[in-house]
């Protein structure tokens, strides 16, 4: 344990991960607390936070845990209530609830519509809506949101309408905050992940993309990386790290693409 996050604390919303595996959320979690920070880990699934809970203790961090709709404004706003009556100050925002459902404007319904953006966008919508205050009378924050290289360009031909929308959305949200908020002392970025292999990839990818099977789903998704190798959720978890930490304390209102060279492909 090191403490380039010493004495901070971090709310990370989405912080366990679906199946087996590691997610982001989960990993930054864990990193966080590594580098010294108080983790407030919330997670819609109490038994996937919990597990995140068990894991940094048992290295020795602090964690406590919390069930939310981060798509709930009420819910959002006792999640933030609930951080701070226990560790009375919130340092770090972190944000990684979202997925993707497939989909064009025509045959997507628009229930599916509504869903994806509110997953994707309005989540972290409400969670700045209701920490921001916090972090002003503290004089200061960093806001750290996951994104997307779909927000970026078009991933394989796939329609995913909603999921690129609201990730792209989700860029200039981030920067329109930091904007706001510079005088402020609050910083606010992105990172933007590409290809990688989290339990998304078994948990809903294959199902959407892949026909069922994952070996072939994962080896298609390596081959369209410029490495050669998707990423995995360390890769993301250390660019968070470093936006949430001092060493950024001039970086605002940008993004830190964590994707192998793949949106620098032509092809």
């Amino acid at each position: 344990m090191t403490d380039r996050l010493r004495d901070k604390v971090a709310l990370v919303v989405g912080a366990g991960s679906v199946g087996e595996g590691l997610g982001n959320g989960k990993a930054a979690a864990m990193l966080f607390a590594r580098e010294g920070a108080k983790i407030f880990a919330v997670d819609v699934d109490s038994d996937a936070a919990a597990e995140t809970k068990a894991i940094i203790e048992c290295e020795g961090g602090i964690c406590a845990t919390h069930q939310a709709d981060a798509t709930s404004a009420a819910s959002v706003a006792a999640m933030v209530a609930a951080c701070l009556a226990r560790f009375e100050r919130i340092d770090i925002l972190h944000n990684n609830v979202g997925g993707s459902v497939p989909g064009g404007p025509v045959d997507m319904g628009e229930e599916a519509w509504d869903a994806n953006i509110d997953l994707n966008l309005k989540t972290v919508f409400l969670s700045c809506k209701f920490v921001i205050p916090v972090m002003e009378r503290q004089g200061g924050g960093a806001i750290v949101n996951i994104s997307s290289v779909a927000g970026l360009r078009s991933m394989g031909g796939r329609a995913m309408v909603a999921y690129q929308a609201s990730k792209a959305g989700l860029i200039q949200f981030s920067r329109a905050v930091a904007i706001q908020y510079a005088k402020a002392g609050i910083r606010s970025n992105c990172v933007v992940p590409g290809l990688m292999n989290t339990p998304l990839v078994a948990h809903r990818i294959v199902g959407q993309y892949g026909g069922g099977k994952l070996a072939e789903t994962i080896a298609q998704r390596d081959a369209m990386c410029p490495t050669g190798k998707m990423g995995d959720a360390w890769d993301v978890a250390y660019a968070a790290l470093y936006l949430a930490s001092d060493e950024a304390k001039y970086v605002t209102a940008t993004e830190i693409l964590v994707d192998g060279g793949l949106t620098a492909k032509c092809d």
